[in-house]
């Protein structure tokens, strides 16, 4: 899969612009963010890329008297795993009892569900306040012998830690083959056997019989546009755990699960990003 990133120069630069930067271009398909010096590179797969689209959301940026500029370069093959050892990804420990690491670590913490990441791209390990806040909620949720879904998985962290919390069987989806490829190396890597990773989107989820817990962590357009296929796909009692979009975006992703017969349960909120968890009435 080929990727654009576009990095953004912001002025003034601060958290609050390159958050908001952040979570407008992921509502027209940017899928990682990593702040630079004087902003944030984003990264988006090239058949997805609209320029007018993101001319769009610099036009109309809601912050006044911020001066915002772009450039597009593909970023070049290179090994990813020696990428994040040397500048981004480094063991993470999860609620004390979850730590995430990959092969290149030789000391990291012990803790009960130890977890093997080997990113082939520069997303998914768990740093995301995203990732993270999913985590010690799968930490927090029962699913000894649940079925579990996990959508938009990436690396399959998400799913990988549902199966070793004893979640049977786990389904995970993702419409990028990158991510599927990742997906399958990282299951192998943790001994998993009982994980089965599909390429697609929500329409493979048409005619699945009900999952017990269903993971989507994506961005807030997909959830509100996906939702309804989520709701065929649980039964009453189903719990569902959503992130992938601000505190502010709250309301109008409960009015849309409410409309489908969810009741909110609880948010959790990392510097600004939250998870919220619904069940099935």
């Amino acid at each position: 899969m080929k990727y654009f990133k576009v990095t953004f120069t912001v002025h003034p630069c601060n958290e609050t612009i390159t958050d908001v930067i952040s979570a407008l271009t992921a509502e027209i398909g940017f899928e990682s963010f990593v702040e630079c010096e004087k902003g944030v590179d984003a990264y988006i797969q090239q058949s997805l890329f609209d320029e007018n689209a993101l001319k769009t959301v610099i036009a109309e940026f809601p912050i006044s008297d911020t001066d915002i500029t772009y450039t597009i370069t593909e970023p070049e093959d290179k090994d990813w795993n020696e990428e994040w050892e040397k500048n981004f990804f480094q063991p993470i420990v999860i609620g004390d009892r979850c730590v995430i690491h990959s092969t290149f670590h030789k000391d990291y913490p012990k803790a009960k569900y130890d977890i093997v990441i080997n990113p082939q791209m520069a997303f998914g390990t768990g740093h995301h306040e995203t990732t993270s806040s999913v985590i010690e909620e799968l930490l927090n949720t029962e699913l000894k012998g649940k079925s579990v879904l996990d959508m938009g998985c990436g690396t399959s962290i998400l799913a990988i830690l549902a199966s070793m919390r004893g979640a049977d069987p786990v389904t995970a989806i993702d419409i990028d083959d990158w991510c599927v490829n990742n997906s399958s190396d990282n299951i192998a890597l943790n001994n998993i056997n009982n994980i089965t990773v599909e390429l697609g989107d929500a329409s493979l989820l048409k005619g699945r019989k009900p999952f017990d817990v269903v993971i989507a962590n994506i961005n807030r357009n997909i959830l509100l546009n996906d939702m309804e296929t989520y709701a065929g796909c649980m039964h009453p009692g189903s719990e569902i755990i959503m992130s992938g979009f601000y505190i502010q975006d709250i309301p109008v992703i409960r009015e849309k699960a409410e409309s489908l017969g969810m009741e909110y349960l609880h948010s959790r909120e990392k510097n600004k990003w939250v998870a919220v968890k619904l069940v099935m009435k």
